[in-house]
C-alpha cells in the first residue's frame, strides 16, 4: 500500500517549497547586498532599521565588529 499524494497538496508543497527558496535567496542578496555598501546600509536604516539591526547582530555573531560603530560614525560625520 503505497502512500501518494493529493495532486492538490502536491501543489500546496511544491507552492511552499517554492516560497522558502524565494525567500532564502533573497534573504542572501539583500545580506550581499548590505555588507557590500555602506550607503545601502543607510538607505536601510531609513526604510526599515529593523532589518539592519538584524543585520549587526548577524555580522557580530559571526565575529565582524565594528561596522555599526563605522557606519553611525559616518552618517554623524555627514550630517555636519
Amino acid at each position: 500500500m503505497a502512500c501518494t499524494l493529493d495532486p492538490v497538496a502536491k501543489k500546496i508543497f511544491k507552492g511552499v517549497l517554492l516560497a522558502e527558496l524565494v525567500g532564502i535567496f533573497g534573504a542572501y542578496f539583500l545580506f550581499k547586498k548590505m555588507n557590500a555598501s555602506q550607503d545601502f546600509r543607510q538607505t536601510m536604516s531609513k526604510k526599515f532599521p529593523f532589518i539592519l539591526k538584524v543585520y549587526y547582530k548577524s555580522t557580530e555573531h559571526s565575529g565582524m565588529y565594528g561596522i555599526r560603530e563605522q557606519d553611525q560614525e559616518k552618517w554623524l560625520n555627514n550630517k555636519n
